[in-house]
């Protein structure tokens, strides 16, 4: 029994290791994608761009990675494809490069595309590394893997504070650093990865092959029940994530013109969401095995609503205790979302996990150019106000199915 024990325990630490690097990778990969919109005052103010071409950097920024993560998590339900995962920090590596030297908007525009590349091939397969590695707590895993996303965004307002401020643009070249380890960490998970496939065998191909086909044999629900619920997932993340672009890409120009206080300070805001962002990304896949999944859909994001229809009217300490309650609220349910719809579409990990990451980054980018289009024709004040309507959409979580039903999948 003991030799068995430690023969297991052999086999899954290696796999614990993956999960933690994909989660250190995806820290790394947010850190330099998430330090782009926190450094849009030092653009703005060296370049002379208006709002609108901010939000159209942004859009460049999100805009990739939403359209090639389907297309991508696709691919590797097809066919896996380890190499990719060095492949995608080497992408961002030449972003980050491109916006130390940028002296024009059209390279702000590539760099940020580069940026958005190496996203959308981290996401998909990372995320199906995750899975692998999980074993059956794929709930915890993927908030392990979404938590190293969080604080790599979290570390983002104040590497641009303390590191970005101090030294302008060229700056960025201190995050080729955080690439060149990405790309070191990636090629040890690849290699984890290709032994996993090949090690893979036909037995067990075929036996999951075989409940996939049983699983299918005994769906009770109809395509259009699963098209109405990922539709409402859909609504949710559109809240949560032109919500996160407004904050992320604009309220720091809000803080510094509404307290009159400088930059740095209002990077503390924006620290303040995103740390407490990672602590509640960590707490929601626990917390909903416990309270249930379309609970804790329905409370991270309906219930950030008190707390953001209150920041536009609250002084600077304030303001900083509420981006605290706000993050931890509302970024406790993505991890959530992602393993709710990975549920609905059991054999389509990977399509579901790009789908859903690539919606993100595609409603973030579209967000950021309307917000940055009515802060041109209105203003700062009239678009923070207007964001803080957005957690009400919460609202549609009451209409998708209880997880008992769900699980019948």
């Amino acid at each position: 029994m003991n030799v068995s024990t430690a023969a297991v325990q052999a086999t899954r630490n290696p796999a614990v290791f993956m999960l933690l690097g994909v989660s250190f990778a995806h820290l790394l990969n947010d850190a330099m994608q998430t330090a782009v919109p926190s450094a849009f005052p030092l653009f703005q103010s060296s370049m002379h761009l208006t709002f609108t071409q901010i939000g159209w950097v942004a859009f460049m920024l999100n805009i990739t990675a939403s359209l090639l993560q389907p297309f991508i998590g696709y691919m590797s339900d097809r066919r896996p494809m380890p190499g990719l995962l060095p492949l995608g920090m080497l992408f961002s590596l030449f972003g980050i490069v491109g916006f130390a030297y940028a002296d024009a908007f059209w390279m702000l525009l590539a760099s940020s595309a580069l940026i958005g590349v190496g996203s959308s091939v981290l996401h998909p397969e990372s995320s199906r590394v995750a899975r692998m590695a999980a074993g059956k707590g794929s709930g915890m895993a993927q908030s392990v893997f979404q938590v190293g996303g969080n604080t790599g965004q979290a570390l983002a307002p104040l590497l641009v504070a303390f590191v970005l401020m101090p030294n302008g643009q060229l700056g960025f070249l201190w995050f080729t650093i955080a690439a060149v380890i990405g790309i070191a960490v990636q090629l040890v998970i690849s290699r984890w990865y290709s032994s996993q496939l090949a090690a893979a065998p036909a037995k067990t191909k075929r036996a999951a092959a075989s409940a996939s086909r049983e699983r299918q044999a005994q769906q009770p629900h109809t395509k259009w029940f699963i098209a109405g619920s990922m539709a409402i997932l859909i609504a949710l993340l559109f809240s949560k994530f032109v919500y996160i672009a407004g904050m992320t890409g604009f309220y720091s120009f809000y803080f510094m013109d509404h307290y009159h206080l400088p930059l740095a300070r209002a990077q503390i805001c924006l620290f303040a969401l995103q740390f407490a962002g990672m602590l509640g990304t960590l707490l929601g896949g626990p917390l909903a095995d416990r309270i249930g999944r379309k609970t804790m859909i329905w409370i991270s994001i309906a219930g950030t609503a008190p707390f953001s229809l209150l920041l536009p009217y609250v002084g600077p300490v304030a303001a900083v205790l509420l981006c605290c309650a706000i993050g931890l609220i509302l970024m406790s349910g993505f991890s959530v979302i992602i393993v709710y719809a990975q549920e609905l579409m059991p054999d389509h990990v990977g399509t579901v996990s790009g789908l859903f990451f690539g919606l993100a980054f595609g409603m973030a980018g579209l967000g950021s150019v309307l917000l940055g289009w009515l802060m041109d024709t209105t203003s700062v004040d009239f678009v923070v106000g207007l964001c803080a309507f957005l957690p009400l959409l919460g609202i549609c979580a009451f209409f998708l199915p209880r997880d008992a039903k769900l699980m019948r999948n």
